[in-house]
């Protein structure tokens, strides 16, 4: 009997501490909830507004400006160097000495390789004292003229041999002077095509020299473009090695004569490139200026969203993303020119809106800056 009644107690005893420890909880929960209800009151939320509870959209921005845009062909090609020349050896010889390598620059004259000279030297100077033998002589046989002791045929004879003597002379120092092969333009060695102690001929070529300064771009334009395309208009080259960098060219030469199997004519396209990092060989993209529209309102192509062949773009207003169809004009890699519906001075989606739908709340996290164009 004792015993039930000691358990009865016990079980009283727990039921009383689940009921306080469940009170304490309650109180606590509660503590919390009024302590966010407070804080949401501070912040002027009421939260039975369920307009104030919408999720916003975080979004990146960027301001719209207007600036120049421009129509162009677009056709690929590779660049050629405009100057360049390969160097031969005037004589035959054993090469001695090699001064320049693949890469280097030279200047035009400068000497870039030179043949054993020894067997042109002793040529020189035995040319060099039948002159000077052939000049005393003459200078005996002049004055002997002079005092009417020579007849002239004779005398006319002496200075035929002199001359002949000189030229030979001349010769043998020219030969001496071709043991030293020179750059004939300035540049850059393309290629080093001999070694030291190889004989070579006059056929033989030694190096090729390039004038990376002036390169240029072949391409192949359509016929119907024709009138549009004119010597001296403006053009530029991009390459994918050189991302962002745009190189400024010209309409350099064109051909009068459409090819009747393609429907195109050839047009040359110079580069200016100061720098020298454009090489010969490189794949190009070659753009063609043919008409700009200046002071035009664009939009960056990272902004535009496309859908069935159309574009569209997403305008903030009043911290809502409105859906704006674009009607473009001219475009290029980076931009559109927009005809209508957009204003300078708004800010357009480029980070965040896609598929997002028209309307809908944002939140501007982030403001880009636009330099795809120049500010007016």
């Amino acid at each position: 009997m004792k015993r039930s009644i000691t358990l009865i107690l016990l079980l009283g005893l727990s039921l009383l501490i689940l009921a306080a420890c469940g009170r304490q909880g309650n109180k606590e929960r509660m503590n919390a909830q009024n302590q966010r209800n407070d804080s949401s009151a501070r912040a002027g939320v009421n939260m039975n507004d369920p307009a104030k509870n919408v999720e916003r959209v975080p979004v990146e921005v960027m301001p719209v400006l207007r600036g120049d845009i421009a129509k162009y062909l677009l056709i690929s090609s590779n660049l050629e160097t405009e100057v360049m020349a390969d160097v031969y050896s005037r004589i035959q010889g054993i090469v001695e000495k090699i001064y320049k390598e693949e890469g280097q620059y030279v200047e035009k004259g400068e000497v870039m390789l030179e043949l054993e000279a020894r067997e042109y030297e002793l040529s020189e100077q035995k040319a060099r004292v039948e002159y000077e033998q052939q000049k005393r002589n003459f200078d005996r046989l002049k004055a002997m003229f002079e005092k009417n002791l020579l007849s002239q045929e004779e005398f006319e004879k002496a200075r035929y041999a002199l001359e002949a003597t000189e030229i030979a002379w001349k010769q043998a120092k020219l030969q001496l002077d071709f043991t030293k092969v020179r750059s004939p333009i300035t540049g850059r060695v393309g290629q080093r095509l001999t070694k030291i102690g190889e004989r070579i001929q006059p056929t033989d070529k030694l190096f090729s020299v390039v004038d990376n300064s002036q390169v240029i771009a072949v391409v192949y334009v359509p016929e119907k473009n024709m009138r549009e395309v004119k010597i001296g208009q403006r053009a530029y080259i991009t390459s994918d090695h050189f991302a962002g960098q745009r190189f400024e060219g010209w309409v350099k030469r064109l051909s009068p004569v459409v090819d009747p199997s393609s429907g195109t004519f050839k047009v040359t396209v110079g580069v200016r490139n100061r720098s020298s990092i454009l090489r010969p060989g490189m794949f190009v993209n070659v753009h063609i200026i043919l008409d700009t529209h200046k002071d035009v309102v664009l939009v960056p192509k990272t902004a535009i969203v496309y859908e069935n062949e159309n574009m569209y773009a997403y305008v903030v207003r009043d911290s809502i993303a409105h859906r704006v169809k674009i009607q473009p004009g001219y475009e290029d890699n980076e931009k559109v020119e927009v005809l209508k519906d957009i204003e300078e001075g708004e800010m357009i989606i480029v980070v965040g809106q896609a598929g997002m739908k028209d309307q809908t709340p944002v939140r501007i996290v982030n403001i880009r800056e636009n330099v795809l164009v120049s500010k007016h």
